[in-house]
């Protein structure tokens, strides 16, 4: 990567119908004058899980390393990321309870490719107007609607 580099932007979102419920995520990637939205669900999931797998979805959907901005409107990617991960490996995947580390899955594949791109991690208020979490909670609300055709269609 050089400092020549254009920077993707990515704006992720999910969401979840009950939490444990119906889940979806969502993505916008920006860059340049290219754009792409992509999204999904699950039938049984949290909210948490869904705001993991729309970072970890936007992630690898990159063909290169790039530089990042992603933007999240989850405390929770945003300070697990930023402040809580180092302490989980070093613990070995341990809260500082001792006990297992929720979604810890998910937060292996999100450290894994973190480390591909060189990443700003930066976390906007949801629901306040920001043009691009606004569109990656559409997308991730229209995962969710996804998987509820879905069910309708094999019942």
């Amino acid at each position: 990567m050089t400092k020549e580099d254009k920077i993707v932007d990515i704006y992720t979102d999910g969401a979840c119908k009950g939490n444990p419920g119906v889940g979806g995520w969502g993505a916008v990637l920006k860059y340049g004058v290219h754009e792409q939205e992509i999204f999904g669900g699950e039938k049984h999931t949290t909210n948490n899980r869904m705001e993991l797998l729309a970072a970890i979805r936007a992630l690898e959907s990159l063909k290169r390393a790039c530089r990042v901005r992603l933007y999240t409107d989850s405390q929770y990617v945003h300070n697990g990321i930023g402040q809580w991960m180092q302490a989980w490996k070093a613990r070995n995947w341990r809260t500082a309870n001792k006990k297992p580390v929720k979604n810890e899955d998910l937060w292996r594949t999100l450290d894994r490719l973190s480390q591909k791109h060189d990443i700003e991690w930066l976390w906007v208020r949801g629901h306040a107007g920001h043009e691009g979490n606004e569109r990656a909670d559409m997308l991730a609300n229209r995962g969710v609607k996804k998987i509820l055709i879905e069910a309708e269609s094999t019942s």
